[in-house]
């Protein structure tokens, strides 16, 4: 049973080289091949891919999608691939030695599954903790770290690519998997480390991000509107509510200045950062809820 393992990128080559190095080093592993899609770099990411195909260490395919958008990255590394199975992962990862090897395990089992192990974010390539209780997740398909037979995806097909901003694709398509009859299956020794640098997470890019999710959760609800997806997006009154009362729009600029003032005690920036960012969210959440009335 082959497995191809999807990576779709954009202007990320220093993290998409250890994302490579780390599947050069599986142990025991299955079969398999990695699909990258190049989805209109300008980096050195074309040029760090011609190196590690003609390297010949896996079998490596490379498709260019030029238009930015991860749901048609990601179908055109679907439609590029030829294993049985289907693992996601992020450009941002570093995959344990036995990561393939559990994502192949756990699809012996008589049923189709959409399997997911931990997500273990850590700081840096030399943190490496083991993973903990706390990174159990109940996310049905997250394409972070997450496996499922190829001819699921084709036959409820595949990613929307109406959701064409950040955030939300991956559930979208989890909701017509299970719809698909397939099954949620949590793998432990699945897990990977989500290498989030803190000079990567600056407060403009969190915010872009959190602006971008809020319109393609709106999207989502368009979609479907129940109760588990309303949970999930924030989209029920009390959230809300609380959002108003907490983080109102005319309070977001006072946050931000907070959370950007570094002569602030860190704990009441954090407190800050955290509430722009849900007001943020919620703000842009219910002006696009408006708008798709």
């Amino acid at each position: 049973m082959r497995l191809s393992v999807i990576i779709a990128t954009k202007d990320r080559a220093p993290f998409l080289a250890h994302a490579l190095a780390s599947l050069e080093a599986q142990r025991e592993a299955p079969d398999f091949e990695v699909v990258v899609v190049d989805n209109g770099s300008s980096d050195a990411t074309p040029a760090l891919l011609d190196e590690r195909k003609a390297a010949e260490r896996y079998p490596l395919r490379v498709v260019r999608v030029v238009q930015p958008n991860r749901a048609a990255a990601r179908n055109a590394g679907i439609a590029a691939s030829s294993g049985v199975v289907t693992v996601f992962v992020d450009d941002d990862v570093w995959l344990p030695g036995g990561f393939l090897a559990a994502h192949h395990a756990a699809h012996r089992e008589p049923f189709l599954a959409a399997v997911s192990g931990p997500i273990v974010n850590v700081p840096s390539y030399d943190a490496r903790p083991t993973p903990r209780y706390a990174n159990y997740s109940r996310a049905f398909f997250c394409t972070c770290n997450v496996s499922v037979p190829r001819s699921a995806l084709v036959a409820v097909g595949a990613f929307d690519e109406t959701f064409n901003l950040y955030g939300w694709e991956d559930t979208e398509l989890g909701l017509r998997l299970r719809r698909h009859d397939v099954r949620r299956a949590f793998a432990w020794d699945a897990y990977l480390w989500h290498v989030k640098p803190p000079h990567s997470e600056t407060l403009d890019v969190v915010h872009a991000k959190a602006v971008e999710r809020a319109r393609m959760a709106a999207r989502l609800l368009r979609k479907d509107r129940s109760l588990r997806t309303r949970l999930a997006t924030g989209a029920y009154g009390p959230n809300l509510l609380r959002s108003s009362v907490l983080a109102p729009t005319w309070s977001l600029r006072a946050y931000r200045a907070v959370a950007m003032n570094e002569r602030v005690p860190n704990a009441l920036r954090a407190l800050a950062r955290a509430q722009f960012l849900d007001g943020a969210y919620t703000s842009t959440l219910r002006r696009a809820l408006r708008t798709t009335a």
